[in-house]
């Protein structure tokens, strides 16, 4: 189990308070505008989104992980490589959206933080598609288990995961709906699943401004 600001011990435990914390923090950045403050399609830009999320739970918010992780079988982007590879993404194209989707991969495959990497990723894709395309996806109109296959498949090739979001591509980038019922289901890609974000919303107070 990671080790946390908070001080728990139960891994259930902590899943259920880095739920609560961290959707509390997305609908936060979404509600006060900071979102769209924050750099498009830069490692700069998800580093703060990452940092924005877990700032109440990990020391390493926002920053580049230090060690070599891996999911299965498949090992991710090596430690002593990250900084150089991180610049190469950042330096892909984000103007199309078979561009915006090969970059979105390329992120994934760098894993660059220890945790929360798949939730601040979602959120960072989408800024993307809105500021190129004027689309964000609606993520509750994909099944977590296409997703979690084409996403596990995508480092070979990314004809599914493009599919996948084409279709659940919307035009309501205004919409706190979309995003809210998005937020929860890129949640649930994860396994967490135990707040919904209207039941957040209600119990959301004033915190501390987001700043790396």
């Amino acid at each position: 189990m990671l080790e946390n600001k908070l001080g728990i011990n139960n891994s259930a435990e902590l899943a259920e308070a880095e739920e609560r914390l961290t959707k509390q923090r997305a609908i936060e950045l979404y509600d006060t505008g900071q979102i769209d403050k924050i750099p498009v399609g830069t490692y700069q830009g998800l580093s703060e989104i990452h940092y924005a999320l877990f700032q109440d739970i990990y020391d390493f918010a926002g920053e580049l992980r230090t060690e070599n992780l891996a999911k299965g079988n498949f090992r991710f982007a090596p430690v002593l490589y990250l900084p150089e590879a991180i610049k190469a993404v950042d330096e892909l194209p984000q103007n199309s959206y078979r561009e915006i989707i090969a970059k979105y991969v390329e992120m994934n495959i760098l894993h660059p933080f220890r945790e929360g990497n798949g939730r601040s990723s979602r959120i960072w894709l989408d800024q993307m598609l809105k500021a190129s395309l004027g689309k964000v996806v609606d993520w509750s109109k994909i099944p977590k288990d296409d997703y979690l296959l084409a996403m596990e498949r995508s480092p070979v090739k990314d004809i599914e995961i493009k599919a996948l979001i084409a279709d659940a591509l919307t035009d309501r980038t205004k919409s706190r709906a979309v995003f809210m019922k998005g937020l929860d289901q890129s949640y649930a890609y994860e396994g967490y699943q135990v707040y919904s974000s209207s039941e957040l919303t209600k119990s959301s107070g004033k915190r501390k401004r987001f700043k790396k």
